[in-house]
């Protein structure tokens, strides 16, 4: 890591339990969920460079997409221009990929919400929670759960989220197939 950048985590999301209770006319689906953070995750490096870049590295390096449909720079370009900030300085954003790409522990967008709590501190903002969450929600509906990272109750299409104060540890052993799963597919096979 560059003496000059700074390392953000970007935590599994596990949902412990997920009720669906309705569905939008924008087709978005309502939810109650409780969720958790785990320990381990993806880890983002962003630091101040001469010129916006992206890089990948980790066990699941190859999975992730290098140019604006990744999360991450997705992240940074919302800040930007929802923060009416298109004269930030660049950055450059390397992602430690982790987690396993499309294993619905919300990984991208754990990384999204690393990315915008980074690039709060990498410029100087002085942007709140609530706005950093309507920036995120409009990445996805997992993005402001992962902004808050804690133990929560998460309502809406998981943007109404409430943190769950003196939630105890778990011990969770969590498999993954090595099968890609799409949240959006899973979903819309709900009738």
């Amino acid at each position: 890591m560059n003496s000059d950048a700074r390392m953000w985590h970007a935590h599994a999301k596990i949902n412990l339990a997920l009720h669906v209770t309705g569905k939008r006319l924008d087709g978005y689906h309502l939810i109650e969920s409780l969720a958790v953070f785990t320990r381990f995750g993806d880890r983002v490096e962003i630091e101040l460079a001469d010129s916006d870049g992206f890089s990948v590295s980790g066990k699941y390096a190859s999975a992730v997409p290098l140019d604006d449909c990744n999360l991450a720079v997705k992240a940074r370009d919302a800040l930007r221009r929802e923060a009416g900030l298109q004269h930030t300085p660049p950055v450059f954003i390397r992602l430690e990929k982790n987690l396993p790409v499309a294993s619905g522990v919300g990984g991208g967008s754990s990384d999204a919400a690393a990315v915008l709590r980074g690039l709060v501190r990498a410029w100087g903002l002085d942007t709140g929670d609530t706005e950093l969450a309507r920036i995120g929600l409009s990445l996805g509906a997992d993005v402001p759960m992962c902004l808050a990272a804690k133990p929560l109750i998460a309502h809406g299409v998981g943007d109404e989220v409430s943190v769950v104060p003196g939630f105890p540890a778990l011990g969770l052993v969590l498999v993954n197939p090595g099968t890609a799963v799409s949240t959006a597919d899973i979903f819309n096979a709900i009738e």
